[in-house]
């Protein structure tokens, strides 16, 4: 017989019974080797396996007629068990240690005839079953394989982990590095030991796990795994992993029966297995199915699960994408075929899909799909249920639950909108509709305390209007419409505690079981014990009865707030969702939104610039035809051309090129119904029209497309073509730019326009500018007769004085070009000749007017004008025409009719008076013009300029006309570059201005003194960079803002060392402290400290605000470096009683100490993550910043130490003597700091025990109503009730109602009775308590029987107030008195009114005779038993 012949090949009959027994004793997992010659034997026909399946197979089919392959080894006495053995002895030869070829394949084909002799029936009753073998014969087919050895990655990682001298890391200990060369050494044996496989091998192999697959799955027809759990969930991990084995070509088809035999794909092979077990035969309810669709659920997510250990991302590829679509596809068609039974465990799938999402973008999209795909095969009902749940997972306190909670809602919206039948309940119809995805899960996240969430929240808004479906794009218009809007605000838009956000569950760092996840038992932001969080509250919208009605204003407001969010994705996806709510219309394109995009063109991030740039980009795309879009774009777009980012530049340059010049077309290419060539057109209109001051901008673009000779003949012959057109305006434009780069121009045409703009009685003042400007261009190619055809025109029309400003200054610039030449006394008698005449004839007519008596009767003050100005721009190129007279001339002019008389007591001003000049009463305008005239004469008459100069400090001081004092100013700054040695002591005159009552004037002065900082024609001397920073707190905000871009953006990159240098004597100046012999020692007359001045309680709030804004831009090296300094500066004067301790320098060391306690001095390494951050995803850089805060820590401890405690103890002392209210600003200084140090305070402060007792009772202290506040808080969630904006009256707030220094963190200062509120409060507010509050919780109060226990003669035991002592509870300092409620006061008699207070005066009114306390350090203490010990 067959079957036996090639049974007996396998040499049976030779094993012995004693090594079958030991091989089935030891559970198939540690056996002996089979003896060697017997293995030779049968290894003697390397087909030999194949032949028994062969044959065996015969026997596996279910005809009856068939004879029992059990009665056939029985007859022939070959023992089963044997040979069970021999088969499992080589099934275990593929875990040798680098299996050949040859082992693998005979591996694999025996475990092939196992799984088929298992098939057989009467299998289970011969014995033939053992779960561990059948059990590694399914690993079998995946350890066959060749696998990539990470051995040289993991050697590497060991000799890369050894301390290296250039770092400066330690160096690991000789035994643990000997340990690792021995691993080294193990791992380049194995190395050498690698078997290395042929195309042919890798063949042969992969035939083998076909045919070992194709087995199992017949065995699986008929061999049921109900009792063998184990076995099930190793045929489904097996068949999950082959899933994504080998790449697959094609679409699989899971219901489609074909023959096993016919199929080649190990994956089809895999999903067909997959089936099977999902049928009832291997399960008892729906356990098969749960776990086919547990272990599908980490192939959809992209992820590798090994047993006992966390899943962990496979790196995304076109086989990963392929597996997931595979999975997905397998178990739509699953839940098509089996929909009852698997509908539960699908949406237990969708949950898990949610629950173990990782933070990654690409993972998200990816699950994100999957979800969608999955959802279309539930029924309504289960379709709401799951968005329900999905809506409470979006209010989750993980970052990436609320993320992917929007990347489904997306997805959810891109599909058809379904219609709610009835058989649905309302209470979950309403879950149905897109409505509620837009407005509760997508609308909902834009105020998240997440910057990422809040900026995907609003990319998703964006996205919406650009999906296919039309019920989003509706939803988007009924948020932003004028009726009232419904927003899902949670307790995260709240600003809820940062430490209720980040607590999570152990739940959730916990594997979970594939059981439905219950939201309800997590924390979610919106609250454990939110009533309306299950739905059953909801209105017929969907929305929570508790949900707030937003105006169209406060939703555009909240959009301009995270268009300045500090994070720069949130305002990346604030801009592009602005732009898609202007390109659908949903907002109005008003001047006001469309700034908002304009102006981020201007944003401190280069990513922000860009965004902006390409939102308006889009919109201009969209809505070419819109006037006010075209000129948004153009203020965004047209200043970025001289960005300090080279980027930026590039970019701006792109668009203008793209939009305007490429469609600037030839006559024959000139289509009128073409929109991109009209929206070129309009545009340079605009910039003709509304937008001529974009004009300097233009022009630099121009200068750069020069030199990359981007300006061809062609080119500029079509803008010729253009100057007879309506198009002429933007034509000339366009030539007064390119005229000078180009070789080749038609004069002929460009000279007609010049005749008839000669002869064209109204004048276009740009058009005429540009015409003259491409005239001076052209000068050298025109011939001398032209030349004086066009001196005469333009003289004729300057002796006119009838055309404008603007017109007289470009055709005196003209003029010039047409006589300048090589030879400079040709030059100089043509500008002498001309100029000279024009000046003439100013004079004369000054004189007319000034000089006759009734002159200035039926005064024409517009031809007055005309005559100054043009008297200046011609005395420019002619100063040797310009005689006394003139000078004399146009001084007369600034002489004020009235002087202002000097008040009495008032200081007069230190510039000399004009007394000289005849007075009179010329306008505003006029002598607004006399002022620029007058500076234009200045600048080439050096003596003339020296003895006005101060006219000009006096109109500063006492004019009153805007016009002429911002003249004024303009003048002094243009002399500044011309002497700006001679105008140093003018600077303080200048800087003055910056606190002039007229906005104009200080916008225009800080502009003008940051360009003259930072071309260095002026210095930081003197007090200008004080007042430069008190610009800081300008009323007007936008000066205020102003003000931080200058000196952030332009003039700390040009002295970094600025901001610290100058922060200490802030302080000082600041305070008008001058009793340090270093600081704040300005030659400034009293007047000028008394307008610059803020000193005081109410200016208490800007000069905090200004110590801020210079410590944020500090480095941390200035940080650090700045403690010591005022330690050293500041605390040692007082210290050494070189400062006094007077009223003064109270109010200096109460700012000194607020400073310090500043959050924004704390070193950027020693603060934690931002709220609402995500962990870094990069181990080793979080690991770095761990290394880094520590070694910080260290040193700043080590400053601490050494520098400061000293003088903060001796300055405790000195405090405590004086009874200075001051002392509360240094002990809130210390609670501050030593949140750093908390296990060290008695370490720190060894010197002084009494104060190391008091801190460490101040924190316990201040963490005890931390917690308290936490859990009153926690308590009012449930019934909180949320509001839009909520008002807040003043008794609310955190610091209401207190004394405390406002605008700044500050302890609250003692002139507060008022209770403190039992709000959550800020960071802030642990620097808001008093001296008093810091030693006791600021809580509720208790009754009065247990207010304080102990002596009942009105003082404790003689202890100082500030001893720590348990029967002390509650200390108030009030208004004039302070009031301890106690029983049993022995003087109560004495006391009016309440006999139960006894009245304490407060620390900061002197006691007319203080009380001695009987109080002595510990030190001196220690010290006197010492002296009397010796």
């Amino acid at each position: 017989m067959e079957f036996m012949l090639a049974v007996q090949q396998l040499k049976l009959n030779t094993v012995s019974t004693a090594w079958v027994d030991t091989v089935w004793d030891c559970e198939f997992t540690d056996i002996e080797p089979l003896d060697s010659a017997i293995e030779e034997d049968i290894k003697e026909d390397p087909d030999v396996f194949k032949k028994v399946y062969k044959q065996l197979l015969l026997f596996s089919s279910d005809d009856d007629g068939t004879q029992s392959v059990w009665t056939v080894l029985g007859e022939n006495e070959v023992p089963v068990k044997s040979l069970v053995a021999v088969l499992a002895c080589f099934v275990l030869g593929a875990k040798a240690k680098s299996p050949s070829v040859e082992q693998r394949c005979h591996s694999l084909q025996a475990a092939s005839l196992y799984l088929l002799l298992l098939k057989i029936p009467g299998s289970v009753a011969n014995k033939v079953f053992h779960q561990i073998l059948f059990d590694t014969c399914l690993d079998i087919i995946l350890k066959c394989w060749p696998q990539s050895s990470g051995k040289k990655r993991k050697k590497d990682s060991l000799k890369s982990s050894q301390g290296d001298p250039k770092s400066g890391k330690r160096s690991k200990s000789q035994k643990k590095a000997s340990e690792e060369m021995e691993i080294d050494e193990d791992d380049e044996e194995e190395e050498e030991e690698e078997v290395y496989f042929s195309a042919q091998d890798l063949l042969r192999m992969r035939e083998d796990m076909v045919a070992l697959v194709r087995t199992l799955l017949r065995l699986l027809e008929k061999f049921s795994l109900r009792d063998k759990p184990q076995s099930a969930d190793s045929c489904v991990r097996i068949f999950t992993e082959l899933t994504n084995f080998e790449p697959v070509i094609g679409e699989l088809s899971f219901t489609e029966k074909r023959d096993a035999d016919r199929v080649e794909s190990l994956a089809e092979l895999a999903y067909r297995g997959l089936w099977l077990l999902c049928s009832s035969s291997h399960g008892e309810g729906n356990e098969c199915r749960r776990r086919v669709f547990h272990r599908l659920l980490y192939v959809i997510l992209m992820m590798r699960k090994e047993e006992r250990a966390k899943p962990c991302p496979l790196p995304p590829s076109q086989t990963v994408y392929k597996a997931r679509d595979q999975a997905v596809l397998f178990i739509s068609q699953i839940v098509d075929a089996q929909t009852e039974a698997t509908l539960p465990l699908l949406r237990i799938l969708l949950q898990h899909i949610c629950h173990q999402m990782v933070e990654k973008a690409e993972y998200r999209a990816s699950g994100a799909q999957a979800v969608g795909k999955l959802m279309t095969k539930m029924p309504s009902q289960d379709y709401a249920v799951f968005v329900k749940w999905l809506y409470n997972y979006s209010q989750n306190t993980r970052v990436v639950f609320r993320m992917f909670a929007l990347d489904v809602a997306m997805v959810l919206l891109g599909l058809d909108e379904r219609e709610a039948d009835d058989s649905l309940s309302p209470e979950l119809a309403v879950y149905l509709s897109h409505r509620f995805l837009v407005r509760n899960i997508v609308f909902g996240r834009r105020s998240d305390v997440s910057p990422t969430v809040r900026g995907h929240a609003l990319h998703c808004l964006a996205r919406c209007l650009e999906l296919p479906s039309h019920n989003a794009t509706k939803w988007i218009h009924e948020l932003f419409s004028s009726s009232s809007t419904t927003g899902a605000q949670t307790l995260l838009e709240t600003g809820r505690s940062e430490q209720t956000l980040k607590r999570t569950e152990m739940a959730q760092k916990t594997a979970l079981t594939f059981r439905t996840i219950e939201l309800s038992k997590h924390k979610s932001l919106a609250g454990a014990s939110r009533r309306s969080g299950d739905g059953s509250g909801d209105g017929g919208d969907g929305v929570s009865q508790n949900t707030t009605s937003l105006e169209y204003q406060e939703t555009m407001a909240l959009f301009k707030q995270r268009v300045s969010d500090p994070k720069t994705n949130v305002r990346k996806c604030a801009l592009e969702t602005i732009a898609s709510l202007l390109k659908h219309s949903v907002i109005p394109c008003t001047p006001e939104n469309l700034a908002i995009l304009s102006e981020r063109c201007r944003d401190p991030a280069v990513s922000v610039k860009k965004k902006a740039m390409q939102c308006l980009m889009d919109l201009l795309t969209v809505l070419s035809d819109s006037s006010e879009v075209q000129e948004a774009w153009l203020r965004g777009v047209v200043p970025a051309v001289i960005d300090s980012e080279s980027s930026v530049q590039e970019k701006a340059l792109e668009c203008l090129d793209d939009i305007i010049l490429t469609h600037i077309k030839s006559h024959s290419s000139y289509r009128h119904d073409n929109t991109s060539q009209k929206l070129a057109w309009d545009l340079l209109g605009l910039i003709c029209d509304k937008c001529q001051d974009l004009g300097r901008y233009f022009s630099k673009a121009f200068s750069v497309w020069a030199r990359q000779q981007k300006f061809s003949a062609a080119f500029v012959n079509s803008l010729i073509w253009h100057t007879e057109g309506e198009r002429a305006p933007g034509a000339w434009l366009l030539l007064a730019k390119v005229a000078r780069c180009s070789s080749k121009l038609n004069y002929s045409t460009i000279l007609e326009a010049w005749d008839r703009t000669v002869r064209s009685p109204v004048v276009s003042v740009a058009t005429t500018c540009h015409i003259l400007t491409v005239i001076g261009d052209i000068v050298s190619g025109i011939n001398d007769d032209t030349k004086s055809r066009i001196v005469d025109d333009l003289m004729g029309w300057l002796k006119g004085f009838s055309l404008p400003l603007e017109v007289i200054s470009s055709s005196v610039e003209t003029l010039f070009r047409l006589g300048q030449s090589e030879n400079t006394k040709d030059t100089m008698a043509f500008l002498n000749q001309f100029c000279g005449e024009l000046v003439s004839l100013c004079e004369e007519y000054l004189s007319g007017v000034l000089l006759n008596e009734r002159g200035a009767e039926n005064l024409n003050e517009e031809l007055l004008a005309k005559y100054l100005y043009t008297l200046g721009v011609a005395s420019l190129h002619c100063p040797a025409k310009v005689q006394k007279r003139v000078f004399l001339l146009v001084q007369s002019i600034l002489t004020s009719s009235e002087q202002p008389g000097s008040e009495e007591g008032a200081e007069l001003p230190a510039s000399q008076p004009l007394s000289q000049f005849k007075s009179s009463s010329m306008p505003t305008v006029v002598r607004a013009h006399a002022v620029i005239t007058l500076g234009k004469l200045c600048l080439q008459h050096e003596e003339l300029m020296v003895r006005y100069l101060p006219a000009f400090a006096r109109e500063l001081e006492v004019g009153r006309e805007l016009a002429v004092r911002s003249n004024v100013v303009v003048v002094l700054c243009d002399l500044c570059v011309r002497y700006p040695n001679t105008l140093t002591r003018y600077i303080p005159n200048i800087s003055a201005c910056l606190e002039d009552a007229e906005p104009l004037i200080r916008e225009q002065t800080l502009i003008m003194l940051t360009n003259l900082l930072q071309e260095e024609f002026v210095k930081w001397k003197g007090s200008l960079f004080y007042r430069f920073a008190a610009a800081l707190v300008d009323p007007d905000p936008s000066i205020a803002d102003l003000c931080e871009y200058c000196l952030v953006d332009i003039l700390l990159k040009k002295n970094p060392l600025m901001f610290s240098q100058h922060f200490i004597e802030c302080i000082f100046y600041f305070n008008s402290y001058e009793k340090h012999k270093k600081y704040n020692k300005f030659p400034e007359t009293e007047s000028q400290k008394n307008k610059l001045s803020l000193k005081g309680q109410m200016n208490q709030g800007k000069r905090f605000r200004i110590y801020r804004f210079l410590l944020k831009n500090f480095t941390d090296e200035q940080r650090f470096n700045i403690t010591t300094r005022i330690s050293q500066d500041i605390l040692a004067y007082f210290v050494d009683s070189e400062l006094p301790l007077d009223a003064e320098g109270a109010e200096l060391l109460a700012d000194v100490f607020d400073v310090l306690s500043l959050k924004e001095v704390k070193l950027t390494a020693m603060s934690g993550p931002a709220s609402g951050d995500e962990p870094s995803e990069d181990e080793m850089a979080a690991a770095k910043a761990v290394l880094q805060k520590k070694l910080v820590s260290q040193v700043q401890k080590k400053n601490f130490v050494e520098n400061v405690i000293p003088m903060v103890i001796a300055l405790k002392n000195i405090l405590e003597q004086h009874r200075s209210p001051v002392l509360k600003h240094l002990m809130a200084y210390l609670q501050v700091t030593m949140q750093d140090y908390r296990t060290e305070v008695k370490e720190l402060f060894a010197a002084d025990e009494q104060l190391a007792a008091e801190v460490e009772f101040n924190l316990k202290m201040f963490e005890k109503q931390k917690e308290q506040e936490q859990q009153e808080l926690a308590q009012q969630l449930g019934n909180f009730t949320l509001s839009p904006r909520p008002k807040v009256s003043a008794a609310a707030s955190p610091a209401a109602g207190v004394g405390s220094r406002p605008g700044i963190a500050t302890p609250l200062a003692p002139g507060s009775a008022q209770r403190p509120s039992n709000n959550c409060r800020s960071a802030n507010m642990l620097r808001r308590r008093t001296f008093a509050g810091m030693l006791t919780p600021v809580g509720r109060r208790g009754s009065q029987s247990m207010i304080c226990s102990g002596s009942s003669k009105g003082v404790f035991d003689g202890r100082a107030i500030s001893t720590p002592q348990e029967s002390i509870n509650e200390v108030t300092f009030g208004e004039q008195v302070s009031a301890i409620h106690y029983d049993g006061a022995s003087d109560r008699h004495d006391i009016p009114g309440d006999e139960s207070v006894l009245h304490l005066m407060s620390p900061e009114h002197q006691a007319p005779a203080p009380r001695q306390w009987n109080v002595e350090s510990p030190i001196m203490r220690k010290s006197r038993s010492k002296k009397r010990q010796l």
